[in-house]
């Protein structure tokens, strides 16, 4: 089945102005109906080509399949292909896709895609207090967080870590660990903390950093080249839910007693299979997926870390849930920036380098489009928030009296109402103060506003996105009506492609015969004869039919249906043509083998050569299809554009 490949080519470089071109591809090269088909079109495609050495040849031919190209998304347009919901959703999800390559700072992208993959190749070791805000926090709220912070820091000047931890910490981890919570490498932590703890020297406590959570104090306390990740096998022995001391010492002892088994040389994936309170692994032998730092408990972690050799088995180690004995599978460093870059990259959204790209991206557009808030009008909707406790319907209702400026992108003006209407949308329950949404979410909205208007804008200043969009849209409609006026109707059209085949039948004949039939292979001598004899009178559909019967409670025959020149198939060879000299030799299963069919020397219908038949059927549509069009939609060359382009395209 012939198809144009047209989507296949959207992602390739835009060369155009590389080329000198953009003078004559801003005229028109061609007409079509009173559709003008400008010359950078043509080149654009044109050069998504291997055009390593061009001539006029070249050209000429390409013309021509751009030529029949257009035609057919012209009618596609005219038709209304492209007004479908299918045909709008399947494009503004490609264009969603592609401007989101324009709307992010890529430099800054990769800046920090070079920075996460430099923190993977270092842990961390962190003592942390986490202060968190209220529920529905204000801004006085996070204020006085930030104040408490910095009263925290002083304190730590003269005071242990561990112990003001203890007192003012709001991760629920302190009691255990008194503010040390372990070893941390890249992309583990949210992106504030982790740009802390690898610019901060050991020892020293940092300034208040501030996540969604609240604000943060951390001390790093240690650093070391990344120990990568490992493999370990282990055999569990679970805690009972609060569990007493007695119950603790006979869990105690049972791991004790697995110990000496391995010592006595009991293999330890069987004692992990039969032992183990870890179901999940016990199966596998006690093996786990390969972890990292900061992924298991403290306990279990070092335990694993600690063994050196593939096959060396721990001691017994105790952590909240109970006794584990570790073996080492394998151990593996950090791997290489290439094959870690797609990882580093899916997680730059869980750990917020994504929004530092896009508040870059953002703070230039600011200063590109001269962005500048109405203060007076800003206050007008702070002093209208102060008479609604809550964003609710009565709130929304006021957003009409509202339409003044509130800020200005370019010669684009957003006004008040729309930030109401945000505001309103946004709330997430009645409790949400409205002057603190008014705040809090103005930089959120005007940062969305931005890229809303940059987005439009994306046709206009870049070129290529303007032909990738535009490529991409003819390849839909291109597909879609080719679908439905050539590749659907020549595969369905059975009286078509029987006219076809006997207006072209000469094109169909055979060099050598063909052996058209099928062969059955039988276990019963009795049931083979009878279904030979029948086999010779009933149609294709009834044979399939009574083989089915037979088989019914087992397999008594076996049977292939084709066509066959010499030399493809032995028992065909003997059987059909028979050919003496063509040896078969019947399986002890299917004892007795016969053919019914024919030999031919021409094909008899189309059936027989369908898929030549079909495909030429095909061309011949489109070719007729494109006569149609062209008397539809006139074509007119603008031979002058065209000299121009084939004097700087030939190579």
């Amino acid at each position: 089945m012939r198809r144009y490949n047209i989507r296949a080519i959207v992602a390739a470089l835009f060369l155009i102005f590389t080329l000198g071109l953009n003078a004559q591809s801003q005229q028109v090269l061609m007409t079509i109906g009173n559709h003008q088909i400008s010359a950078d079109n043509f080149v654009y495609l044109f050069l998504k080509n291997d055009t390593k050495k061009v001539d006029k040849h070249d050209i000429e031919k390409y013309l021509t399949l751009f030529k029949n190209f257009k035609l057919k998304v012209i009618e596609a347009q005219s038709l209304g292909y492209d007004t479908t919901a299918s045909f709008k959703m399947e494009y503004n999800s490609y264009r969603n896709q592609v401007a989101a390559n324009y709307l992010m700072d890529r430099n800054m992208e990769q800046k920090l895609i070079d920075e996460a993959y430099r923190h993977l190749k270092e842990d961390v070791e962190l003592s942390h207090i986490l202060l968190r805000f209220p529920p529905n926090a204000t801004p006085s709220d996070t204020l006085a967080t930030y104040k408490k912070a910095l009263s925290i820091i002083k304190r730590l000047k003269k005071e242990n870590f561990s112990q003001v931890a203890l007192s003012v910490s709001d991760d629920s981890s302190v009691k255990e660990n008194k503010g040390n919570i372990g070893w941390f490498t890249g992309q583990m932590v949210a992106y504030p903390l982790e740009e802390a703890m690898y610019s901060s020297p050991i020892g020293k406590v940092s300034m208040p950093i501030r996540t969604d959570y609240g604000y943060h104090i951390i001390k790093v306390t240690g650093r070391r080249p990344a120990v990568g990740k490992v493999q370990v096998a282990h055999i569990f022995k679970k805690y009972p839910e609060q569990a007493t001391d007695a119950q603790k010492e006979s869990v105690h002892k049972s791991i004790l007693f697995i110990e000496e088994l391995l010592k006595e040389g009991e293999k330890f994936e069987e004692l992990a299979s039969t032992n183990s309170d870890d179901h999940s692994s016990a199966s596998q032998g006690g093996v786990l997926p390969y972890f990292g730092v900061g992924r298991m408990v403290g306990e279990f972690e070092r335990a694993a870390f600690a063994l050196r050799n593939k096959g060396d088995i721990s001691a017994p180690i105790e952590t909240q849930y109970g006794w584990h004995i570790l073996k080492l599978i394998d151990k593996k460093p950090v791997e290489s920036f290439e094959v870690l870059k797609p990882e580093i990259l899916r997680s730059f959204a869980r750990d917020g380098r994504s929004q530092v790209c896009r508040n870059a991206f953002v703070d230039k557009l600011k200063k590109d489009y001269n962005y500048k808030r109405n203060e007076a009008n800003f206050q007008e909707l702070i002093e209208y928030a102060k008479k609604h406790t809550h964003p609710d319907s009565n709130y929304l209702s006021g957003a009409d009296k509202f339409r003044k400026p509130l800020f200005t992108i370019k010669d684009h003006n957003v006004t008040q109402d729309n930030y109401i209407k945000y505001i309103y949308l946004s709330s997430k329950s009645n409790e949400d103060n409205t002057v603190n949404q008014t705040y809090g979410l103005y930089d959120k909205f005007v940062n969305e506003e931005i890229l809303r208007f940059e987005d439009s804008q994306l046709e206009q200043k870049y070129p290529e996105f303007k032909q990738l969009l535009q490529e991409y849209h003819d390849g839909i409609l291109l597909f879609n009506i080719s679908n439905d006026v050539i590749w659907s109707k020549s595969s369905n059209d059975t009286i078509g492609l029987e006219r076809y085949f006997a207006q072209n039948a000469q094109k169909y004949k055979w060099d050598i015969p063909r052996y058209k039939g099928r062969i059955f292979y039988c276990k019963d001598k009795k049931i083979s004869k009878d279904l030979q004899k029948r086999a010779l009178k009933m149609s294709d559909t009834d044979i399939v039919a009574y083989i089915a019967k037979i088989n019914k409670d087992s397999m008594i025959v076996d049977t292939e249906q084709g066509m066959w020149v010499k030399g493809d198939n032995k028992v065909v060879d003997n059987l059909g043509f028979k050919d003496k000299n063509a040896v078969f030799t019947p399986t002890s299963k299917y004892p007795y083998v016969f053919v019914v069919g024919k030999v031919m020397n021409a094909p008899a219908s189309y059936h027989d050569v369908r898929a030549a038949v079909v495909s030429d059927y095909q061309d011949y549509l489109e070719s007729e299809w494109v006569k149609a069009l062209e008397k539809k939609y006139p074509v007119v060359i603008n031979r002058t554009v065209l000299k121009a382009l084939e004097e700087r395209l030939v190579k």
